[in-house]
Formats: structure tokens, sequence, C-alpha cells
């Protein structure tokens, strides 16, 4: 496919296990701290070492003292936080710290997202649904948190509350399945088809 070939969102989703690597957040006031709040929303037991010249807010010492894995550093950024780390979030409000810090990241190949400058950014975080186990993460490709804000909201709102035990159940049919791999695709879809269209015709009687 030539570059011209390609449109819309190219960015590929992944679902990271934030609590088997390391994660270093540069920032100690509220962007960093809204940074914080959605690993930790996500991933409670994120491996995070949050650095600042100063920790502005309470919230960041707060979330500390609540997630035993979450070091926070009342310091100077310097190159040695970057040590050991798989990681970077930055959210501080100088482009010059974070070009310096980008371009040390690329260096040791550690990936980081840098707020609000979708050019330096390596990832973009995502808004995300979340019911029971189910998330859904959306992307604006870095256009527009607010339009993601929104769609989260919708999906929060409009996914059944009963999801988390159809997603068990679900667990336990395909434990259960015996065949190969395209037998046992086949199944679950047939279930699933099943209980989406249950959910229409209730849907309907209640309107």
């Amino acid at each position: 496919m030539n570059k011209s070939d390609r449109s819309g969102n190219v960015l590929f989703p992944i679902f990271i296990k934030l609590h088997q690597i390391e994660t270093l957040i540069v920032g100690g006031g509220y962007v960093g701290l809204e940074k914080l709040e959605a690993v930790l929303r996500n991933s409670p037991d994120a491996r995070v070492t949050v650095v600042g010249k100063e920790i502005l807010q309470d919230g960041i010492r707060e979330l500390a003292k609540q997630h035993p894995h979450v070091t926070v550093i009342e310091r100077p950024y310097r190159k040695k936080y970057l040590k050991g780390k798989d990681l970077v979030i930055l959210a501080t409000d100088s482009r010059e710290l974070h070009e310096k810090v980008k371009k040390q990241c690329r260096k040791r190949h550690i990936l980081a997202n840098v707020a609000d400058t979708p050019d330096l950014c390596d990832f973009y975080l995502s808004s995300v649904a979340i019911k029971g186990d189910l998330k859904i993460a959306i992307s604006s490709n870095g256009k527009s948190p607010t339009v993601t804000k929104r769609f989260r909201q919708y999906f929060e709102e409009s996914l059944p509350d009963d999801i988390q035990g159809m997603l068990d159940n679900m667990e336990t049919i395909r434990d259960q399945l015996k065949g190969d791999f395209e037998y046992k695709v086949q199944k679950l879809n047939e279930v699933t088809e099943a209980w989406m269209k249950d959910k229409k015709k209730k849907k309907k009687k209640k309107k």
C-alpha cells in the first residue's frame, strides 16, 4: 500500500499489562494527576513512578497512598529516571523539556506520550468505556479528546448492565467446547448472536 492510499485513523490499538512493566509520568501538576488517574482507572496495580520538580496536586500523593506500586519523586527530571522504564508519559508545561525527554526515550527505544502534542507522541491515550471486564478504547487520531470523551459516556450508558454475566458465561462455554479453533469460533458467534437478539427484543418491549 502506498502512503497516498492510506486514509483515516491508521493507529494500531493494543491493551497493555501495565502491572507487568514500568511506567514513568513526568509532571506533578494537574495534567500529571489526570494522566495518573487515567492509568490507575484502567490498571489499579500499574507500576508507576511520578517525577515532578514540584508535586502541586495533592491528589497525586493521595493516589500513591492508595496504590502501593505508585512512587512519587519531588525532584527535577533527570535522565536517570528513565532507567528500567518501558513507557513514558510527559505531562508538564514545557515543550523544551518534552522534546529533550522524547529524544532520550527514542535512543532507549522507550515509547512516549506527550500531553497535547500529537507530533511528539509514539502513542495516544484513548478514552475508555468500561463495564466489568469489557473495555472499549476510543481514538480520534489525536484530533479531539472531547469527542472521544462523549463517545465513552455514550457507550457506558448504552452497554447492558448484565454484560459481565454474559462474559463469564462465554468463558465457561469456551472452556467446555470441544473441537478445533474454527468450530469454537463458530459456536461462540452463535451464542453471542442469540444474546444480542434477545437484548434487542427486550429493548423493543420496553418501548
